[in-house]
């Protein structure tokens, strides 16, 4: 007790001349007190207010530094949320545009293809036509050549008729000279015969007149007909043009679609067209005649190249169908998580965040093999497509499909929800081939462009 005092009394006098002792002094009706302030107490009392205000200075700073920090983060948030909804609303247009175009060039495809058929009729009468006139100009100048040879004859024999009359003539005047005089009846023979001859002359000529008239009507004819094939020809290339632009425009966003798949394309188009092998219709190679013998020409080869090019666009357009492009959420929706690692483990499929209730449509054609509850999935809904793809659709709300129904792309198979082993309301969607998980995105990906 007396060191402690010593200590106390030491630096109260050490504090003194920084803090020298004060009084307060309280007044009141029975007398005045006072309170004494020591320079160790004000020296502890300034500490404590030093401390108190240091502190507080400190946790304000804290508070706000927190506070900046989680707005930043909460506003950063919603800034890349805002710019993934942006995008997400930029690319439906753009899959709308493609749509459009989709849309307008199998329009084009389709008028370009009654075109040709229209094209092709043309041809065959055109070729009849033609061979009809060949035939007639060669019966025309045959029987001109074989009316030039009767008129040549016809003269040739009036010559000499007229020559042997002229000298039957001069012999009867000889005799008619040397004579008594006979009668005029061989004269009159003789008259009436050169006018036999002179009418069968002036008719062979007005029908030789009139051979050339029509031999000169036919090659004028024959000059027509050429320069309308030309005029056909021209146009014919120019439909042709039309149909080859038509026809790429058409094939290569398919082209695009299917070798951004991953998958064999010609192996695909190969299975589809085993499926679908029949012949016939208006696909046939064009043949414009079964008795030409001759090598094709050009016209030819090119209509079966884009005959060629259509059947490729017809299997295209069947197996698009039947593989997974499409997307199986066609409302607004957030990729909450995508298909790879998540917490140590592979996530096999892609989840797409959206309200409760969501439709959801089969993205190919194919055969639901099943549709209910499935542990971790929940409400599950499974589509077997070709060329060994399976389809996968969890944490449903609702299933509007059974087990063995046929679906088509496009079809409503039930509704988003969070059964199962779910945090919130999404859908978890999966491709398979060949029972290997691939990424759902490729093929969302490759058919943005097209569907």
């Amino acid at each position: 007790m007396g060191l402690y005092r010593t200590l106390t009394d030491r630096l109260d006098h050490a504090l003194s001349r920084f803090l020298p002792e004060k009084r307060l002094f309280l007044r009141s009706d029975d007398g005045t007190r006072f309170f004494r302030f020591t320079p160790l107490g004000q020296a502890v009392a300034w500490a404590g207010s030093v401390l108190f205000v240091s502190w507080a200075i400190i946790a304000t700073a804290i508070l706000l530094m927190d506070s900046i920090g989680s707005g930043n983060i909460r506003e950063r948030a919603e800034r890349e949320q805002r710019l993934y909804e942006e995008r997400l609303q930029m690319l439906a247009a753009e899959r709308d545009a493609r749509a459009a175009e989709a849309r307008a060039a199998q329009e084009r495809f389709n008028l370009a293809l009654a075109q040709v058929s229209e094209m092709q009729a043309a041809l065959l009468a055109s070729e009849d036509r033609r061979r009809e006139l060949e035939t007639g100009i060669d019966v025309i100048q045959a029987t001109l050549r074989r009316t030039m040879k009767e008129r040549d004859a016809a003269r040739g024999s009036l010559e000499e008729i007229l020559a042997e009359a002229r000298a039957e003539r001069a012999e009867e005047e000889e005799e008619e000279a040397s004579a008594p005089a006979t009668p005029l009846i061989a004269d009159a023979e003789l008259r009436s015969t050169i006018g036999f001859l002179t009418a069968a002359l002036e008719t062979t000529a007005a029908e030789r007149d009139r051979m050339a008239a029509s031999a000169a009507e036919a090659e004028e004819f024959a000059r027509a007909m050429i320069f309308e094939q030309r005029l056909r020809e021209e146009r014919n290339d120019q439909i042709f043009r039309q149909l080859e632009d038509a026809v790429s425009i058409s094939l290569e966003p398919l082209d695009k679609m299917f070798r951004a798949s991953g998958m064999s394309v010609e192996s695909i188009l190969e299975q589809v067209r085993k499926g679908y092998s029949g012949q016939g219709g208006p696909l046939e190679p064009l043949v414009l005649s079964a008795m030409n013998e001759s090598p094709p020409d050009p016209d030819v080869i090119r209509a079966n190249m884009i005959l060629d090019q259509i059947d490729r666009l017809n299997l295209y357009r069947i197996a698009a169908d039947k593989l997974p492009f499409s997307t199986p959420v066609r409302a607004s929706y957030r990729l909450s998580s995508p298909f790879g690692p998540r917490g140590g483990r592979l996530h096999k499929g892609m989840d797409m965040a959206a309200p409760l209730g969501t439709p959801i449509h089969a993205t190919a054609d194919g055969v639901v093999i099943k549709a209910g509850w499935s542990s971790g999935y929940g409400r599950l809904i499974t589509i077997r497509h070709e060329f060994g793809i399976e389809t996968r659709y969890a944490h449903l709300s609702a299933i509007y499909v059974r087990e063995g129904q046929r679906v088509s792309r496009g079809d409503k198979i039930g509704a988003m929800g969070s059964s199962g082993r779910s945090t919130g309301s999404h859908l978890h969607y999966e491709i398979r081939v060949n029972g290997k998980a691939i990424n759902a995105m490729t093929y969302i990906k490759a058919g943005r462009n097209v569907f």
